[in-house]
């Protein structure tokens, strides 16, 4: 039996002697058997293998462990205390089910079980691919470079493909089940497959300059609403996201700059963490209802075309009276009655996923007044990139009145503070 994990060997003589051990484990490989050409009675060894030492220096086990420390096991990390020598034999970023496996082996050796019963292995030096520190970075910039013949090792936390010409994500990164940061910018890449959802440590996704016209709504659907923090799809031509959009719930820096988009996600105020948002030069008229309860850092909204706000000038669809439909869907809404499609009709689902909010609170669904105001973007974000040249910190956004009451109530309020 092998395990792969970091080990430290620690003397517990050091302290004697006035010293101490550097704390600091370092690759290893670990096997559990008997050396060759020993009969079958000769004894179960311990064999540590390093980098250094792939030779490898062996203990005895066979009644010779005093205790096992695993209180983190489920860390990865646990404690083998030999009696002889007088050593601790330190384990640590071990896959816990392994470790678990081992350790088993180990103490079933110390108690003197059959030999026969144990999985061992050759005590054997070590190959320098088995102890040496897994790779977690590689950075690839050119085409030439981009490996076409063999496989991205396993290990990889952070991925680099840039300026590669890639026309599609290559299905080999799926199987990077450690990826954290993912760059594949200035690619030609159009189109992003559901399996990108499959990386459940992906924390950063960098797909700016690349050709892609979409983003799916299945991503957002995917593990990727629980892991992704930064996302920058910008240099593209992208003209709206998906409905789904907002699940990526815990996306705290988004890039959109230079695409085409037309409008920003419905819902984009569930966004709680979202602190740093750049959607400059796009060709954005107004913003959506949901952005006043954002609560950014950083916003940059430089370049777009907004419309000049009328509040004078309503765009009414309102219908009276308010049709079963609505009424039904309204209640639903306000009184918080739990839907989902084991209940109603997905289209009715997806209706209401997308419900208006009044300014008094109350929901409407495809019955409202809609107008656009204006809104100073400092109250939503601590610094503001100005969003024209004329030194405008201001922006269109979008209200929504679910009765001609509440529209009569706001126009009140309004041509009050206009003179």
């Amino acid at each position: 039996m092998r395990l792969q994990c970091e080990v430290e060997v620690v003397s517990r003589l050091l302290p004697t002697c006035g010293l101490r051990g550097r704390g600091r484990g370092t690759r290893a490989l670990l096997s559990l058997g008997r050396p060759p050409g020993r009969a079958r009675g000769g004894g179960v060894y311990l064999m540590v293998c390093t980098a250094r030492d792939r030779v490898g220096t062996r203990y005895k086990v066979q009644e010779n462990i005093e205790r096992f420390f695993t209180r983190f096991v489920e860390e990865g990390k646990a404690t083998v205390r030999l009696r002889e020598p007088a050593v601790d034999v330190c384990l640590s970023k071990a896959n816990a089910s392994n470790l678990k496996n081992f350790l088993s082996a180990v103490r079933l050796a110390h108690q003197g079980t059959d030999i026969g019963a144990l999985p061992l292995s050759a005590l054997v030096p070590a190959k320098t691919s088995e102890v040496e520190k897994p790779k977690t970075k590689m950075i690839i910039t050119s085409r030439r470079d981009y490996p076409l013949t063999k496989n991205f090792p396993y290990s990889l936390e952070h991925l680099q493909a840039s300026y590669c010409k890639l026309a599609r994500i290559d299905m080999r990164v799926f199987c990077l089940k450690k990826l954290r940061k993912l760059d594949l910018s200035h690619n030609h890449i159009k189109q992003l497959p559901a399996t990108i959802g499959d990386l459940i440590c992906l924390q950063e996704l960098d797909l700016h300059d690349n050709h892609l016209e979409s983003f799916s709504g299945a991503l957002c659907n995917s593990t990727l609403q629980k892991s992704l923090q930064f996302l920058d799809l910008s240099q593209n031509k992208i003209k709206a996201l998906p409905i789904q959009f907002c699940q990526l719930r815990e996306l705290v820096n988004l890039k959109l700059d230079d695409n085409e988009l037309i409008r920003l996600p419905f819902k984009i105020g569930q966004l709680d963490h979202l602190r740093f948002l750049s959607a400059a030069r796009n060709k954005l008229p107004f913003l959506p209802s949901d952005f006043r309860k954002l609560c950014l850092e950083n916003l940059d909204l430089f370049g777009n075309p907004f419309e000049q706000p009328n509040p004078l000038v309503p765009n009414i669809q309102l219908k009276i009276p308010l049709t079963l439909l609505e009424c039904t869907a309204r209640a639903t809404i306000n009184y918080r009655i739990p839907y989902g499609c084991h209940l109603l009709p997905s289209h009715l689902c997806e209706d209401l996923e997308v419900a208006k909010t009044c300014q008094c609170g109350r929901a409407c669904l495809s019955s409202f007044i809609q107008i656009t105001v204006t809104m100073n973007l400092h109250h939503v974000a601590h610094t503001v990139v100005l969003v024209d040249n004329m030194g405008g910190t201001e922006a269109p956004i979008i209200c929504y009145f679910c009765s001609l009451d509440c529209y009569s109530q706001f126009l009140d309020r309004y041509l009050q503070s206009n003179g």
